[in-house]
């Protein structure tokens, strides 16, 4: 396995320890795949064969395209929950919330930890044991916690969490606890982790999985492998994805370069990425038009997994953009919680990152960005119990944002004996 550094071209062989993350340059890290083997059509007809594979690697949704991800991983080293093969789904009451003509939601939060994080953290933790690494380690705002946790425990290998000690979902916590992670809560932000991992993993033996790891951004496009094979190689014109730490970007671009380069699809959809308010410094650049990512000193945001304040992927997203002709937006708190209320009563459900997407479109459709008439996927990136409380503060009265709640849907504490059937009668008009 061959990366190069997306600033200098410079190239490092990933086949052997230490793992290696960053030029010495300082640039992060892109896997160069060789794809001379691989022919269009005969690779459709293979994909369409292993969607009835169940007891081999290929009953995975990333490892159905094990040619196109990690082609020289050997099979024994797979480490897989049968990730991916998650849903596609069309919602008329979310297509009309937003005004276009056509919508699908991609629910990645159908993964076996919850999210999307699984699609690359299968191919992170596969190959850092071909490499002999026992031990794996993160910094996380909660999905990419649990996921490692998750798999490294499938393994039985050990896991290594760091959690900023404030704005975090407590159910992502508890889920990557529960797995049997080691976790260190500390004051400062995600991207202090970030830098004490680099600093420090490899002298503690540790593999890192965050989205500085060339190769969980090789797992994480076999999402949008999935979606075009879903809809017969057709993509729609637009693809929308909530914007943190900007991996699920970097991976939709190069995922979609390898469709369009390898003549999987001919035209290259626009992709679309949305922020929250609160942590939009990639926003921000691409609106000022500046070729510099400014980091938001102070990140706050309701969407938890979106709170991010220095990206490390911003170049790779930057790139997507460039290679897509494609478009920011940010979105408010108020914006993304209304969002995600719809897609909750659709009977789909996510967590408020994941409805940064649907928020984005439609406020991309008002302005006319996208028109009412084109087509679009949105990203749903993580599920509906990722933060139930968000969902208590909406639901519940407690609601700490302005807005008229619209799909508020409180619980009614009644007296059984009378209560609940004057109440029943009342609401269907029947005595």
């Amino acid at each position: 396995m061959l990366a190069a550094c997306i600033l200098c071209g410079a190239q490092y062989p990933l086949a052997a320890k230490p793992m290696r993350y960053r030029c010495t340059c300082g640039g992060l890290l892109e896997i160069i795949q060789s794809f001379g083997h691989v022919e269009a059509e005969k690779m459709k007809d293979l994909f369409h064969k292993r969607l009835g594979e169940r007891h081999s690697a290929a009953a995975s949704g990333v490892w159905r395209y094990k040619e196109l991800i990690a082609p020289d991983l050997p099979e024994n080293m797979i480490v897989t929950r049968n990730e991916g093969n998650t849903g596609l789904y069309e919602a008329p009451s979310v297509q009309a919330f937003v005004g276009i003509r056509r919508l699908w939601l991609k629910a990645q939060s159908e993964n076996p930890s919850g999210s999307f994080k699984d699609n690359g953290m299968t191919t992170a933790v596969s190959h850092g044991r071909s490499l002999g690494y026992t031990g794996f380690a993160c910094t996380s705002t909660g999905n990419t916690s649990s996921s490692l946790a998750m798999y490294a425990s499938t393994s039985g290998d050990s896991s290594l969490v760091l959690l900023p000690d404030h704005d975090i979902s407590i159910n992502k916590v508890l889920q990557t606890t529960a797995f049997g992670a080691k976790v260190y809560a500390f004051p400062g932000s995600y991207d202090d982790g970030i830098k004490w991992l680099e600093a420090h993993a490899e002298d503690l033996g540790l593999y890192i999985c965050n989205s500085v790891n060339p190769v969980r951004i090789e797992g994480q496009k076999s999402i949008i492998y999935e979606i075009a094979q879903d809809l017969n190689w057709k993509l729609p014109d637009w693809i929308l994805l909530p914007g943190g730490a900007l991996s699920n970007a970097a991976a939709l671009g190069k995922g979609l370069q390898d469709l369009f380069s390898l003549g999987f699809i001919t035209k290259m959809p626009r992709v679309a990425i949305i922020q929250a308010e609160g942590a939009s410094p990639f926003h921000r650049m691409i609106a000022q038009s500046s070729c510099i990512l400014l980091p938001e000193p102070c990140p706050h945001t309701a969407a938890s997994a979106l709170n991010i304040g220095n990206p490390p992927s911003w170049r790779k997203a930057r790139w997507t953009l460039d290679r897509t002709n494609g478009v920011t937006a940010s979105v408010s708190d108020d914006e993304i919680m209304e969002a995600k209320a719809c897609i909750d009563r659709s009977g789909i459900g996510c967590e408020p990152a994941s409805a940064a997407a649907v928020a984005g479109l439609r406020k991309l459709v008002l302005a006319g960005t996208i028109h009412r008439d084109e087509t679009a996927v949105c990203l749903l990136t993580g599920h509906l119990l990722k933060d139930t409380d968000a969902i208590r503060a909406y639901h519940l009265n407690n609601h700490p944002l302005a807005g008229s709640l619209p799909l508020r849907n409180e619980i009614v504490h009644v007296n059984l004996d009378s209560d609940l059937r004057s109440r029943l009668s009342a609401a269907t008009g029947r005595n």
